[in-house]
């Protein structure tokens, strides 16, 4: 083995290294200074770097913004009173809101100029904006920091002064249905000590020409800290519903809209390990539960049951062994399911028409354009509406919106997102292939690439997530072709995890089963070279978040299978993190990784933390990204880790390290500066690929 080159004396790790702390658990002081200092200088030895692949990153950034239409208006959704939309200027880095009477598209007017809102901010991020039932008032809730505490605002349309009622709270808002001529609801969430939304409050408004709140009701509390709490209303405007989950566990409590401070009805005490979400249409409440079958079952209720003391749920869509029910959309007309078929990994959309009696009188799925597809019903906001909006996008296919007329069956166009310069999604071409992981078990891995490049052995940037039951369906992007056109593949590791083959997918990449998760992305990359489609001197490995752990832990245990990684706001310390309850997300997070409390699930943990598994050898070129207030995955996470393979490692590849200082978990907030960060990624990537001249 090569011998370890030896850290200059100007290296950050160096100069900041303490002997009696050799795991720099000191970076978690966020108040010290040696710490803003330490990164710093990590972020000056990345410029320092970076400096000869500066014109190279400015080259991709241009041609993004040449590749897209950077001058950006959303379809317009039409509501009762008004008809709403927004509009991005080709200079800015955020929307404006418009509306016009509805009829009347000559009478447009500017409701909410975000820019104007950001104006001065390092960072800005809308979290969640609603309209009065009257279309009269918009409140919305912004962070102006990343740390993913947000302010409530209020204002009069169309051109009112914001008045700021709240701060500190949750993202979500939601109107109840008891506004009168001068008075309205608005519910929000607050946090416990572990920024864990922990209370639902319904806020009574008064509207005046001075709107104000008066003090707020509090309608439930979640006293369990593995549980969060979150609220929504049912499209037919009659029931807000207050659910409290954690990861694997569910409990729905229901309010009558017009009466918001009514004590929440619970649908169905929680039970652990079952999780339940449903909806309404007149008479009936509908559960989508997992209680006896894993893949999912759809049941109903009349809701005059819920006064019985042990209301009977009546069967209506049974559990099916090769698909997952995951969600449920009612309409006065009856329901939408997405259904997620296991063999081909991907969602199908249902229809099932019902009559009065709950009985179905059609059931059939939606057209799909291609085979790895995905499509997705936008939100619809007319509980009898007969034309749905569909999205539909893929690798090789940028998104679409269709209007779906159920009563004729067609489907009209209404916009698609134009995609210029010199390579067309019309070149490009995909192709699902199979990886045998360690277990026997076959795991889908998605590939594309330029269509006269296919088939062949490519330089190739692997991708994977496989945590949470989150699927990596498929998805275009606009940035991605300026590493395809140079000849790149692009390939997905569907692993365990992940939700892309269903509900048991998840649970088999969990908790003591997320070995699965790491054995089937190197399964991937060794599918990709031994079917010929990657070079297995050039792959590059990358996740975030949580697919920062699944590509930590892989660079740890197989630093030769990549010839760089790329990690963005990786979650890499994963012990002692889990052992931190005063953390956020923390204790939601036992029922995904386990708690170490226990011994035998500490030894678990620790066998794959990518940072308690660092070891003096080779590693490839990393690149990794840090925010200082995300609140998901402290900063310290990747700075800790830059830190134990700069010292250990045995080759010359570079060991990057960048905070953002003024971000969060989703990095930065503008989309300007958001796609020039990802250029200066694409940068590093070729350069590790070998394709830098």
């Amino acid at each position: 083995m090569k011998a370890q080159p030896a850290l200059n004396n100007s290296h950050p790790v160096s100069t900041y290294f303490r002997a009696d702390d050799p795991h720099w658990h000191w970076l978690e002081q966020r108040d010290s200074a040696d710490v803003s200092q330490f990164l710093s200088a990590a972020n000056q030895q990345h410029a320092e770097w970076f400096k000869p692949l500066e014109p190279l990153a400015d080259a991709l950034y241009e041609s993004h913004l040449r590749r897209r239409e950077l001058a950006v208006t959303s379809l317009p959704t039409t509501l009762d009173h008004f008809t709403f939309w927004s509009e991005t200027a080709a200079d800015e880095e955020y929307p404006r809101w418009w509306r016009h009477p509805n009829g009347q598209p000559d009478a447009s007017e500017c409701v909410l100029a975000v820019p104007d809102l950001a104006t001065g901010q390092p960072f800005y991020e809308m979290g969640d904006m609603a309209l009065s039932p009257d279309e009269a008032w918009l409140a919305w809730t912004d962070d102006t920091q990343g740390d993913e505490r947000f302010t409530l605002w209020l204002k009069r349309l169309p051109d009112g002064q914001p008045v700021q009622l709240l701060s500190d709270i949750g993202p979500g808002i939601c109107w109840a249905e008891d506004q009168t001529a001068g008075r309205a609801s608005l519910l929000f969430t607050r946090f416990d000590d572990t920024q864990r939304p922990d209370s639902i409050w319904c806020l009574p408004i008064s509207l005046d020409h001075t709107p104000h709140s008066q003090p707020a009701t509090l309608l439930l509390r979640e006293d369990d800290p593995e549980f969060w709490l979150g609220m929504g209303k049912t499209r037919s405007r009659e029931w807000l519903v207050l659910e409290s989950a954690s990861k694997d566990t569910s409990e729905v409590h229901v309010v009558p809209a017009r009466t918001p401070t009514d004590t929440p009805r619970c649908l169905q005490t929680r039970q652990p390990g079952v999780e339940y979400t449903v909806d309404h249409r007149p008479g009936v409440f509908y559960r989508l539960h997992n209680q006896a079958s894993a893949h999912f079952q759809l049941d109903v209720l009349a809701i005059e049951a819920l006064n019985s003391d042990s209301p009977a749920w009546q069967p209506l869509v049974p559990a099916r062994e090769d698909a997952t029910l995951e969600g449920i959309d009612a309409f006065a007309w009856g329901l939408m399911l997405a259904e997620r078929d296991h063999d081909r990994a991907q969602v199908r959309l249902r229809r099932l028409d019902l009559n009065p009696q709950q009985h179905i009188t059609r059931d059939d799925y939606l057209d799909q354009p291609e085979s790895l597809c995905s499509q997705l019903l936008e939100d619809a906001p007319h509980f009898d509406t007969q034309v749905l909006r569909l999205r539909e996008e893929s690798f090789t296919r940028p998104p679409s919106w269709y209007a779906l007329d159920l009563t004729t069956g067609e489907r009209t166009l209404l916009k698609r997102v134009p995609v210029y310069g010199s390579l067309a999604p019309e070149q490009l071409v995909s192709q699902r292939i199979w990886a045998t992981s360690a277990d026997g078990q076959r795991v889908p891995v998605s590939v594309v690439t330029r269509s006269d490049l296919a088939n062949q052995p490519l330089p190739t940037l692997l991708y994977g997530y496989g945590a949470y039951g989150e699927p990596l369906d498929p998805w275009f992007s606009i940035a991605r072709l300026e590493l395809l056109e140079r000849g790149i593949a692009f390939a997905v590791a569907h692993v365990r995890g992940g939700g892309e083959r269903g509900e048991p997918w998840y649970l088999d990449g969990k908790m003591a089963h997320k070995e699965h998760s790491f054995d089937d992305f190197l399964a991937a990359r060794d599918a990709l070279v031994a079917q010929g489609l990657s070079d297995p001197q050039r792959i590059v490995a990358c996740g975030a978040s949580a697919g920062g752990l699944l590509v930590g832990t892989c660079l740890n245990r197989a630093p030769e299978s990549f010839c760089a990684g790329v990690l963005e706001v990786p979650f890499l310390d994963v012990l002692r993190t889990m052992q931190n309850p005063s953390l956020p997300l923390t204790t939601a997070e036992y029922s995904e990784w386990g708690n170490p409390v226990d011994p035998q699930v500490a030894e678990r943990i620790r066998h794959y933390s990518p940072i308690d598994n660092v070891t003096a050898q080779r590693y490839p070129a990393l690149w990794l990204e840090g925010s200082w207030f995300d609140t998901r995955v402290s900063y310290w996470e990747p700075a800790k880790f830059y830190a134990r393979v700069s010292q250990l490692q045995q080759g010359d590849a570079p060991v990057l390290l960048h905070t953002d200082m003024s971000s969060g978990h989703g990095g930065a907030s503008g989309r300007f500066k958001a796609w020039r960060d990802a250029a200066r990624q694409d940068a590093f990537i070729l350069w590790a690929l070998g394709l830098v001249d």
